[in-house]
């Protein structure tokens, strides 16, 4: 029972697990709400509400409207936790932001029980929806004038402010809360360590992030973004209006379709890249861009694990409608891989690119495929450093930190194939891979109950010494290993970081 409602879970005696599956954490973000902070907890008192099925999951920038399963109603969370469980336990607590690029996702996606019920110590396994695409994270003057920027980003904070307020209730314990991500989710959890200038020392006490991205993070009024939002507003049917409040008014007004299809046919106009609308710089809740915050030391002060795949660049550009950005083309170029790059770092130049392939990417390591050329850029300039930076930033002011890689030539090395470990329930695993995912779900359950990553019958997991984030745990299915960062990939992390003005990093 809520200050706002009374949830109703369900109980598996099956699977030992209770669940509360669609508790609404915030007033629906609808009309005058739109691109403004989530009103949390909800303003109206609920009732009894049956918490047994997921929530309508948030409209993705790919849809034309809401479809049977999304809505603009989205602002869901959901509680898994041991049937054992009451409220006097004080668990720890795993919260979980899915991936998607900021535009797309939803949480029904992560079932928790691979996690729950195999953890050594009982915990917690709490995940939320947050609005996506142009719903969460529209840019521009106008909304920064006439409402809020990184909506999206602000319902994830919200919904970590839920769980300090009520996840007692449910058994949690609210000074022992990790949050973990992928992808787009990792980067938020990058985001929600250096919001606010690295001050949300009361919302969570470690942090995971499985491939975190370091994204174009341009400013809200930079030429790029008033162009997108401008495009937007036509596309919605608000263009010409004689301010920006007026535009915002007539924005609101417009039907959940409408704004669907106008968020839809912006992404369709930008043929090289991959995500229109994402995290800005804001000067509110981002007041740095996360390079200079992690050099900076301006990030919460908690234990971190991180880490990246192998492959995590591959098969990108090949989802791009201009042939012109399509690495993999059999009449693909030099010019084409910088085209690919270019359209998801819009600042990027071809001077930078031309000094990359010299001294970092010469072709001919790559046997004279410009498409692994490619992929090997944007693997490390997005994902692969980021995870580094983030395990050497947070050893540096003196905390435990613990970098992983993934190498997995059965499963995959591609961008979130590690996810198969903790999420998938029907997989059968060979006797290799059973033995790893069994050993990276008691890596993983064990920092989030203890700091410390422990898998019984494994090597111990070292925390990193070195600015570069080396060590790193090598999770192979041949065996796990210690792993020192190559001095190579040490030296092109470091150019890429060092031109994070450029690429707005």
């Amino acid at each position: 029972m809520l200050d706002y409602g009374t949830f109703k879970g369900q109980t598996n005696t099956t699977s030992g697990l209770i669940s509360f599956r669609g508790i609404r954490y915030a007033n629906p973000p609808l009309k005058s709400l739109r691109w403004q902070a989530p009103v949390s907890p909800p303003s109206t008192k609920l009732g009894t509400v049956s918490a047994t099925s997921f929530g309508s999951a948030c409209i993705g920038t790919t849809q034309k409207d809401a479809g049977p399963t999304t809505s603009e109603d989205c602002l869901f969370g959901n509680v898994f936790l041991p049937i054992a469980t009451t409220n006097l336990s004080a668990l720890p607590v795993l919260v979980y932001f899915h991936g998607g690029g900021f535009e797309s996702g939803r949480t029904s996606k992560y079932p928790p029980e691979n996690l729950v019920l195999t953890s050594s110590k009982p915990l917690i396994f709490a995940s939320f929806s947050y609005r996506l695409g142009q719903f969460g994270f529209l840019g521009g003057t106008p909304v920064h004038d006439n409402g809020v920027l990184n909506a999206g980003l602000l319902d994830q904070k919200a919904a970590l402010q839920w769980v300090q307020r009520y996840i007692g209730k449910f058994g949690g314990d609210p000074g022992r809360v990790t949050i973990w991500g992928q992808s787009a989710g990792a980067g938020s959890v990058l985001y929600h360590m250096i919001g606010d200038g690295g001050t949300n020392t009361n919302l969570f006490s470690q942090a995971i992030m499985d491939s975190p991205p370091l994204l174009y993070l341009p400013n809200y009024n930079d030429a790029v973004t008033e162009s997108l939002f401008a495009q937007f507003a036509s596309l919605a049917g608000c263009g010409n209006k004689a301010t920006g409040a007026k535009t915002m008014s007539c924005l609101r007004a417009a039907s959940t379709a409408k704004i669907a299809t106008a968020g839809s046919s912006t992404l369709t106009k930008l043929t090289s890249s991959l995500y229109p609308f994402g995290p800005i710089a804001d000067g509110s809740y981002i007041q740095e861009r996360p390079v200079d915050a992690l050099r900076n030391g301006n990030f919460v002060r908690v234990p971190v694990l991180s880490g990246s795949n192998t492959d995590e660049g591959a098969n990108w550009s090949a989802k791009l409608p201009n042939s012109a950005a399509n690495t993999s083309s059999p009449t693909a170029t030099e010019t084409t891989v910088y085209n690919f790059l270019a359209g998801q770092y819009n600042t990027f130049t071809t001077q930078s690119f031309q000094t990359a392939v010299a001294q970092y990417y010469p072709l001919s390591d790559y046997g004279g495929s410009l498409s692994l050329q490619g992929q090997q850029m944007y693997g490390e300039m997005r994902y692969i450093c980021t995870a580094a930076l983030v395990a050497g930033a947070v050893h540096d002011v003196g905390l435990k930190s613990y970098q992983y890689h993934w190498d997995n030539p059965t499963l995959g090395s591609t961008h979130d194939d590690e996810l198969v470990a903790f999420f998938d329930q029907t997989q059968v695993f060979d006797p290799l891979n059973e033995a790893l995912v069994e050993v990276m779900r008691a890596y993983w359950t064990s920092f989030a109950t203890s700091g410390t990553p422990v898998a019984p019958g494994s090597i111990t997991w070292p925390a990193a010494r070195d600015s570069d984030g080396s060590p790193r745990l090598l999770l192979h299915p041949g065996g796990i290993a210690v792993e020192e960062v190559s001095d190579s990939l040490s030296q092109r992390c470091e150019f890429w970081h060092n031109i994070e003005l450029e690429l707005d990093t």
